[in-house]
């Protein structure tokens, strides 16, 4: 394959702002310049690649623009404080970890689950009080990065034993066996499933065989969560069903070439094996315990969200299908789950990629939001569309038991929802999994949703959606920086191809000769919401398709004065992260609820404080912490812009 050439130039602002990398070396000449390109070339080859864009309009700039312009005309108008801003900081980060796909999302695409990416997921796991990061990659390995602090990551993943191959999908840290630290789980596409075992120091060693865990299949999203209340972590994961062949494939790797239409039933990958629930035995081994609970009727999925939506104290589990209705199943005091419909859940999202627990009216009541990528790539749509709901896509059917689009399903008495998506602006074009924090400190969690297809689909924002004191969300992520990309980067080089050779008939060689550079379109995957510095704001880094991260640093407790709240739980009688437990923050005549759940986007579980913003709170007045095991337990007059232990008694 042709190398690509490599050359500099100066860039008009209108190519800037949409894809510099152009001018870094391959169409130098539409910045109008060429007689300064130096291009690094062999010595037999004269003429860089053509460049080629997929879709052909990937590189006009006028939505983006229009975008905006528009966020800032209502700029004013929005009641909820946003004079900060985002800024990718990753080239002085240490991050040099970048995401390969597949070839099947790239020159062999095929419409399949590996457009799904993979997670990014955060834990202090040297225990040195400084989050470190973790991505996961389909090609080239996944890796982990230790937070030196300052701003400053360095690459410690085979020297920290946490390196896995294959077609890594999520992560998903959580202390599983009770002793302090967080351990690390990976999932994969047919390349077995991985458990780590941290020895307190932040080395890994590999469990997987002794846990009995090592899922070898088309493996999507996973959850730690108590299901039966012992104290100890349980494990499900998620399974969309098979979407590969036989045929394996790849240059330098291998992975297993998927099928050429998503089969079966309403768009339904092949069936293959349902979600799977381990039950933690302790001694760090667990036990299979799908059909024993009746979690094997639950069909495909691609995730599950833990909630306890009656408050009976048990935890449940919203199972997300990618393809199809979601299933809420009741947890009857740890020995089953029954699929139950309770009144507000009988419509839910048809392609639910992603999801997250957040009070987002500030009742005192926790919420549900689903995210839906799916029903938007089937459907397709012109930006202008980009905020609805579809009322019907191409070959669904239309049900009663589906909605196409996002949901907000605000919690009301014994155990209902109310559907307010639309009241509160939540829907968003081709999202994956939400990312919920408190962004700005004021109390109140917002949303980013990291999002498109990429390649060969067009650009899409990632969204940040500013919650407006519990009444509604407001479109954000150009006004904070988020849009438009580092260097105004929407597109990525893909893949190369020989146009007047054995690529001739490849569609992105029509009409061209010679090396060709097919360019897509860049996309977020997963994200975190996490304060790297320690200085008091949460920032933002996401795992992006076939690219590098965005490490985007807040500079919140620069503009403003922030008060905030860290809350670290370490459970005795429940497990030691206090995962499930619902934390309430009362500070200046209001109180804050929080899910401690551990969910912290797409394909990803992570180990953090809960951080919560007292807005222009100068004092708490009290935490409560509803634990797992039942417990109440409340710590009055905590200090502010600090970390809050608490450790539940016994």
């Amino acid at each position: 394959m042709h190398p690509r050439a490599v050359a500099t130039a100066p860039r008009s602002p209108l190519i800037r702002l949409l894809v510099p990398g152009l001018c870094l070396g391959l169409v130098a000449a539409a910045c109008g310049r060429t007689s300064d390109v130096q291009a690094i070339v062999p010595p037999d080859e004269t003429r860089a690649p053509a460049v080629v864009f997929s879709p052909p309009g990937l590189a006009e700039v006028g939505e983006a623009l229009t975008r905006a312009a528009a966020q800032r005309s209502v700029a004013d108008a929005i009641d909820a404080f946003h004079d900060f801003r985002f800024t990718d900081v990753l080239a002085r980060s240490g991050i040099t970890f970048r995401h390969q796909a597949v070839e099947d999302a790239g020159r062999r695409y095929r419409s399949t689950h590996y457009v799904q990416g993979s997670g990014v997921a955060a834990a202090d796991v040297d225990g040195d009080g400084l989050a470190d990061l973790y991505f996961v990659n389909q090609v080239g390995g996944s890796r982990l990065f230790r937070n030196l602090g300052g701003g400053r990551f360095d690459d410690v993943t085979l020297a920290w034993g946490a390196r896995v191959g294959g077609v890594g999908v999520g992560a998903y840290f959580a202390d599983i066996d009770n002793d302090g630290d967080p351990d690390l789980y990976v999932t994969t596409v047919r390349g077995g499933n991985v458990l780590f075992e941290n020895d307190g120091n932040g080395r890994f060693a590999d469990i997987t065989a002794r846990a009995g865990v090592g899922v070898v299949g088309h493996s999507a999203g996973a959850v730690f969560f108590d299901y039966d209340g012992d104290g100890r972590l349980d494990l499900f994961v998620a399974g969309p069903g098979r979407y590969t062949t036989e045929d394996a494939a790849g240059d330098g790797y291998r992975y297993f070439i998927g099928t050429e239409e998503p089969a079966g039933a309403e768009g339904h990958p092949a069936p293959g094996r349902p979600g799977l629930l381990f039950r933690n035995e302790g001694d760090n081994r667990f036990t299979e315990q799908s059909a024993i609970v009746g979690l094997d009727r639950a069909g495909p999925s691609g995730d599950a969200i833990p909630l306890d939506a009656n408050g009976d104290g048990w935890t449940d589990l919203y199972v997300l299908d990618p393809h199809g209705a979601d299933t809420y199943f009741e947890n009857v005091r740890g020995t089953a789950f029954v699929a139950r419909q309770p009144e507000g859940l009988a419509r839910t999202p048809w392609g639910a990629t992603g999801g997250a627990r957040l009070d987002a009216d500030a009742d005192g009541r926790l919420d549900l939001l689903v995210t839906d990528f799916f029903s938007d790539q089937r459907q397709g749509a012109a930006p202008a569309q980009e905020r609805e709901r579809w009322a019907q896509i191409p070959g669904i059917p239309a049900r009663e038991d589906l909605v196409f689009g996002n949901a907000l399903l605000l919690a009301r008495d014994h155990g209902r929802f109310e559907d307010a998506t639309g009241r509160f602006s939540v829907e968003h074009y081709q999202p994956w999994g939400p990312s919920v924090g408190d962004l700005n400190a004021d109390g109140y969690e917002d949303i980013f949703l990291p999002s498109g297809a990429g390649y060969p689909e067009r650009y899409v924002v990632n969204g940040l959606k500013l919650n407006v004191r519990g009444d509604h969300f407001a479109d954000a992520e150009f006004l904070l920086g988020v849009e438009p990309r580092r260097d105004g980067r929407t597109a990525v080089p893909w893949f190369e191809l020989d146009a007047s050779g054995p690529d001739r008939a490849h569609p992105a060689a029509s009409g061209q000769q010679g090396p060709v550079t097919v360019w897509g379109a860049r996309s977020s995957r997963s994200a975190v919401l996490v304060d790297l510095e320690n200085d008091g704001d949460l920032d933002i880094v996401t795992n992006d398709f076939h690219a590098e991260p965005a490490v985007l640093e807040s500079n919140l407790t620069e503009r403003t004065l922030v008060r905030f709240l860290k809350i670290r739980l370490v459970g005795t009688r429940s497990n030691r992260d206090g995962l499930g437990a619902v934390v309430r923050v009362t500070a200046g005549g209001r109180t804050r609820t929080r899910a401690h759940d551990g969910r912290s986007g797409h394909l990803a579980q992570s180990t953090l404080p809960l951080y919560v913003g007292l807005g222009q709170a100068s004092a708490v007045d009290r935490v409560e912490v509803l634990w797992p095991s039942g417990q109440r337990q409340v710590v009055t007059s905590p200090l502010v812009n600090a970390t809050l232990v608490i450790t539940e008694q016994p």
